[in-house]
């Protein structure tokens, strides 16, 4: 209320709604560029998250790193079963006798038989 009374002392009630017209149509013009520029982002960029969700992100970026730490356990923990239950024997290949001809296995690369990384450079 206080700053009311203060701009329409400076301004007067001639010049006040002149400025407000200005003020309103500058307003305007702010957000039209800021829609042009998002709506360009958004045609470089296609998978750029919502406004909503960029803002909220830089609200609270610990909730950002809680939850992409909750991805990374919930997709390791499914690694480490899947590697669970491929290293268990299977009932049926339990009853299957190995063959006596069955060939050796692979042997793995070593890191020496490999080319160099070229993006280590």
């Amino acid at each position: 209320m206080v700053i009311v009374a203060v701009v329409l002392l400076l301004l007067g009630p001639d010049k006040l709604p002149e400025v407000a017209h200005k003020l309103g149509s500058s307003w305007r013009a702010l957000k039209r560029m800021q829609e042009r520029v998002e709506a360009e982002v958004r045609e470089a960029i296609p998978d750029l998250p919502s406004t909503g969700d960029i803002a909220r992100i830089a609200r609270s970026p610990v909730n950002l790193l809680n939850s992409l730490a909750d991805r990374v356990d919930a997709k390791e923990e499914a690694v480490s079963n899947a590697a669970e239950m491929a290293a268990s024997p299977s009932p049926v290949a339990e009853s299957i006798p190995e063959s006596p001809q069955a060939s050796p296995p692979m042997p793995r690369p070593d890191s020496s038989m490999l080319p160099p990384d070229p993006s280590m450079n």
